[in-house]
């Protein structure tokens, strides 16, 4: 079953879902700043367009969605209008002239990438070789990296003056020309905001080429031969989900998944959302700054998850996911004793949460989570999970505004509460990590007690 050819091919055409997830929250990041003096938001309007966005609970409302929908119409129902969903959410954040709009445009791009999630990394596992499968995971989370390169590169030659003349980006005469487009002239918010808008304009064709190439993939073989072996039999989308719930298993395996991602997430979210804030207010760089900083260490994450990804299948998982998870610790730890101000101990930090970037718990979790259960509710369990995580990640990106403060004051408090949830996450992972290399999906199931896949 799991023998094919061209699953790279296949691979690099869902991981473009990645490339939109990573996308939208890093787009959004980066032009945080240029939004809230534009809209004249708050830090708690800030918290709430994380809240809901790709980054928490938009994702985990589409997550649960989608996984019903892949393990119920198959994965290639969700590439064919997912992208378009996608494409709506974007537009309406390109062209929003108020909150309200903006909060919308980014709840649906949230749902759609949340929808899009269970079934790519479900769609890779089922397609991939037995050697493969950590490989082909590896290079799609290459694209969780590549989208926000790019888009904090953009972000950066597009960025608007912060310090008077000569310290604007680049490319910002284009941003000048789009505006003037749109009648605005001269200077001030809302010419700087349409640096953002562009950026966001790059997502909506990203997404229109990856619409374009997943409608046209094959569809799982595993979900056809398991549809093929119920004879037909009508199955509510309900049915054997129950089972997720009621075979102790699964409990343990979710769970387990869920504690491990989670604690890792709670401060991935964060950082996704809000590091440039971060290194702008309490940091006290400029947005130029910051955006190139952060590329820095997506370049660093790149490269570390290509290692990652020619390694994953070859060596000790429970190893790797402990040097991967303990430099995340080593980060926050260095944060916490030398401080945010410190531009070596910036330096040092990126260095450190780009390595840890690259050998990530979200490229174990996408692994093990694909690997565990059987297809019949392979992606509706991948749903639930990924819902309570971008659920709760929501819940704590409100509260986290609020510990942080309007200017960073309350960053120290903050991040003596990420070290922790790391360290658990640390724990978690290394603990449980299941033996899996080496071995296909059939197997994995029938050691785990499930008859059929």
């Amino acid at each position: 079953m799991e023998k094919k050819k061209g699953s790279l091919k296949s691979t690099i055409a869902v991981s473009l879902t990645n490339y939109l997830d990573a996308g939208a929250i890093v787009a959004g990041a980066s032009g945080l700043t240029l939004w809230k003096e534009y809209l004249g938001l708050t830090e708690g309007h800030l918290g709430w367009l994380n809240a809901i966005s790709a980054n928490c609970l938009g994702a985990a409302i589409g997550a649960i969605i989608g996984g019903f929908l892949a393990d119920k119409f198959g994965r290639k129902a969700i590439y064919t209008y997912n992208m378009l969903v996608y494409m709506l959410g974007v537009a309406l954040i390109m062209f929003s002239f108020n909150f309200p709009m903006l909060l919308m445009g980014f709840l649906i791009t949230g749902i759609s990438v949340g929808v899009g999630v269970p079934a790519s990394w479900t769609y890779i596992s089922e397609s991939s070789e037995v050697g493969n499968r950590g490989r082909n995971i590896g290079i799609s989370q290459m694209a969780w990296g590549i989208g926000p390169t790019i888009i904090l590169i953009l972000g950066t030659l597009l960025a608007p003056p912060t310090g008077g003349a000569g310290s604007e980006g680049m490319l910002f005469g284009v941003v000048q020309g789009v505006a003037s487009l749109f009648g605005v002239e001269g200077s001030g918010a809302s010419l700087n905001v349409f640096s953002s808008r562009i950026v966001f304009a790059s997502l909506f064709i990203v997404a229109f080429i990856a619409w374009q190439l997943q409608r046209r993939l094959d569809e799982s073989k595993a979900w056809e031969d398991l549809k093929s072996g119920d004879q037909g039999k009508s199955q509510g989308t309900f049915s054997s989900f129950g089972s997720l719930f009621t075979n102790r298993i699964n409990v343990r395996t979710m769970l387990f998944l869920a504690g491990m991602y989670l604690t890792w997430n709670l401060v991935s979210s964060v950082m996704g959302f809000f590091q440039q804030h971060i290194y702008e207010t309490a940091g006290g760089l400029s947005n130029e700054y910051a955006n190139m900083l952060s590329v820095g260490q997506w370049l660093i994450i790149i490269a570390t998850t290509f290692v990652f990804s020619m390694i994953v299948d070859k060596v000790n998982q429970r190893w790797l996911y402990f040097i991967g998870v303990s430099f995340a610790v080593l980060a926050w730890l260095l944060i916490i004793t030398v401080g945010i101000n410190s531009i070596a101990g910036l330096l040092i930090f990126t260095l450190l949460w780009g390595l840890q970037g690259g050998i990530s718990v979200q490229s174990f979790y996408a692994l093990w989570a694909s690997e565990l259960f059987p297809a019949r509710y392979r992606a509706a369990a991948q749903g639930v999970m990924f819902f309570v995580v971008r659920g709760l990640s929501a819940a704590w990106g409100l509260g986290f505004v609020y510990i942080y403060g309007e200017q960073g004051e309350g960053f120290s408090v903050a991040a003596y509460v990420m070290l922790a949830l790391l360290l658990i996450s640390l724990i978690i992972g290394t603990v449980g990590a299941p033996n899996t290399r080496g071995k296909s999906l059939d197997e994995i199931s029938k050691e785990r007690g499930f008859s059929k896949m």
